[in-house]
Parts: C-alpha cells; structure tokens; sequence
C-alpha cells in the first residue's frame, strides 16, 4: 500500500478530541482507528502489537539479528484531530500535477491560496491532497501514521537491518491530556521522535511553554434606566481585559521565538462573563512574565469594581522540551543527516505549538519532532502533497540505518 493510501484511508475515520470531557480518550470514536492500526500493525508483522483500554496501540520491531545491542528508537504519532470543522463528512480531493495557484477547495468558498501559503508554488508539479474547504482533513497526524506505517513495511520488504523499533498511536494529544498516559515500559525505547510537524525536513527540539488562562467576571445587573454608578458590565469588563494586553503580541503578528496571548472566547451577559486565553512563549522568563502580567490585570480589576469581581485561573498545559534534548542533541544531528541522504532539505526551527514529545521528554525519553510533509494544521486549509510524505518517509528509513550504523 501506498503512503498517500494509507492517509485516505485514515482520515475517512473522524478521530475528533473532545477538550470538555476527562477521560482517556476523551472521544470513543478514537477507539475505531486505533483497532483499525493494532491490525495493521500484526498484518506488518509486528506480533506484539496491542492496544490498552486507554486507546494507546503499541508495537515493537525486535532488532535484526546482531544488531540487539544498538540503541532502542521509538516514533510516535497521534490519532486524534481537533473537534473544530468536523461535523460533515470529510471529503479529501487528490490534484495531480498541481499548477502551484490559488486553488479553490470543492464549492465551499474557500480558497487555497499561495499568498497564505507561499510554499505551494513549489509544490508545483506535485499530487496536491486537501479537503473539499467544508472540514478538516486530518493531516495533523494521521500523515504521520500513514509514514510509520510505511517505513514499517519498507524495513519488512527490504530487509534493512535495524535496532529495536518502537511505534506508538496515541489519543488525545489536541487536548493535552494523551501523553501523561503514555506507557514507557510497554513502548520500551531509549530515544524517540514523534511525526508531528509540518513540512519534510522540519526537525524541531524547542517548543512554546503553555498554559491556559481563564477569566470569570462577576457583573452586577440592573436595569439600565437606573444604573448609574450602580451597574457592573461583566462583558465590558472581559473587553476591557483584552484592551490591557499588548495589542500585537497575537498569533497573527508573531513568528519564530516570539510569543504571544491567545484569545480564544469571551462568552457572557452583563451580569456575568467568561474570557479564555491561551499564553505561549519559548523563554521561560518571558512566560512567567506574561502570567505576572495576567496577574496583575486580575489585580488591578479587583482594585477597581470591588474584590471577587475578577477571578484569573491559570492551568498549566506543557513546557519547553529543549532543556531536555538539548543533553542528547545526537537526536538533532542524527535527524540532519537523515535528510541529507535522504536528498530532503533540512528545516531546524521552533515549534509554535507542543506535541507528545514534549511531556514524554520531561518524562524521561527525549523525543524532538520531525516534519510529515502536511501544512495548514486545524482548520479546513489542511493539506499535503504525496511527494512531501514519501520524503518524510524517506527520512525515517534514512534515520534508522544510521541509528544501526552506531
């Protein structure tokens, strides 16, 4: 089977995360892709393949004899997607020989365009695979299920001798929640990479320090005839939150290192509101900053309408996994010459976001990220090319010879 196959396959089974819910997996249609991959997995060979109640699926590759005694490497995707444009059915449409244009997606309205996109002139003459604009398509991760699932059969069909391989599929990781489930012992592997990232090439060890932040305004409502010096507008108050921060530092004005806050909703009336932020920053010292100033705007609202009428909640999602790698940065080499044999262009940069590898490096096993060859990642301008991923795949075969050759 084909890598772009195994990708349609995957994506036909709506895997959405639900962020309200606490359990693991948060959704129980989860369940029906990771069955659907332990399969897999024992048709590949991999006679140990299993799948917990937790919806994780783990398989290991013993080591070609001789070769027992190198060093264990793991690769990771997730099965989960997010919950946003997922209500239809999802309908992905292959272009062959794309023109490198703007390209409208189905008859949804909504357009590919390179302006967004600048990347996409040069996957001209590639097969170009998106959605048809009404939802998401899935690339974010089931790509980097499809490309583990194919360097499996490429090590089975070749012979390409190897140390231990480790694979994992795990839910939940949209949410945050998947990865302090994780079971190390099962997974057993002294390194690790998840297939997490964007485009071929891209090897990112340095992630956004994370958290969510919620506040919840207390208004006083009366009737507006009679309110003077009386009423309390919970959803002017909420709007007054977001004027205090610095008005550029959001996603649309920042790129690289550079943080930001994120608002996400304000929901409410006057005599009650909610607003929800997202804050991300690489530096330790600039996060902490951002929460200290998210602090004193609690402070300086109860200051002004009263005590309670502010109440700030800081719920801490991840942190930056680079002091972890940065004492194994044989990962990051090994992964650039990786893409030199493979002919695939390195791209080392920042992770504007978090993956699995992150809480799993905290916990013991370093695990930087490698780029699947999709782009556009949670909304219904998701796509990748074909060429991009047997590229990504590439890069893996290449990553595990030279693992073998240590």
């Amino acid at each position: 089977m084909k890598v772009e196959e195994r990708l349609l396959k995957y994506i036909a089974v709506k895997t959405p995360c639900d962020e309200d819910k606490e359990t693991v997996p948060t959704s129980d249609c989860q369940f029906e892709l990771a069955k659907m991959l332990a399969g897999e997995l024992q048709e590949l060979g991999v006679k140990n393949a299993q799948l917990d109640e937790k919806c994780f699926v783990y398989g290991i590759i013993p080591a070609t004899e001789g070769y027992e005694g190198k060093k264990k490497i793991g690769f990771i995707a997730h099965m989960d997607t997010v919950s946003e444009f997922c209500e239809g059915e999802i309908r992905p449409i292959c272009t062959p020989d794309y023109n490198g244009e703007d390209m409208m997606l189905g008859t949804s309205g909504r357009m590919l365009s390179t302006k967004d996109f600048p990347h996409l002139k040069e996957c001209k003459g590639r097969t170009l695979i998106t959605s048809d604009g009404n939802t998401i398509l899935g690339v974010d991760d089931k790509a980097g299920i499809a490309e583990i699932m194919q360097m499996i059969e490429i090590l089975r069909d070749e012979n390409i001798p190897h140390g231990q391989i480790s694979v994992a599929f795990t839910p939940d990781e949209e949410c945050g929640s998947g990865a302090a489930h994780f079971d190390l012992e099962k997974f057993d592997a002294d390194v690790a990479y998840t297939l997490d990232g964007d485009g071929e090439g891209e090897i990112q060890y340095q992630n956004f320090n994370a958290c969510e932040a919620k506040f919840e305004i207390q208004g006083k409502n009366v009737h507006p005839g009679s309110a003077k010096d009386v009423m309390i507008n919970a959803v002017l108050i909420a709007a007054d939150i977001n004027n205090m921060l610095p008005r550029y530092e959001i996603p649309r004005c920042t790129e690289g290192y550079e943080g930001f806050y994120h608002l996400l909703s304000i929901h409410g009336d006057e005599g009650h509101a909610v607003s929800e932020y997202i804050i991300r920053d690489h530096d330790a010292g600039s996060f902490e900053a951002r929460r200290s100033t998210l602090r004193h705007i609690e402070k300086s609202l109860n200051e002004i309408w009263g005590k309670g009428t502010v109440t700030l909640t800081l719920k801490d999602e991840y942190r930056n996994m680079e002091g972890i790698v940065k004492e194994h940065m044989y990962l990051i080499e090994n992964a650039r010459r990786a893409c030199k044999n493979a002919g695939v262009p390195e791209d080392i940069s920042p992770i504007r976001g978090g993956t699995d590898g992150c809480k799993l490096s905290f916990r013991g096993l370093p695990c930087p990220n490698l780029g699947t060859g999709g782009h556009g990642y949670h909304g219904p301008l998701e796509h990748a090319t074909v060429e991009g991923m047997e590229a990504a795949v590439r890069v893996v075969i290449e990553l595990i010879k030279i693992f073998a050759d240590e």
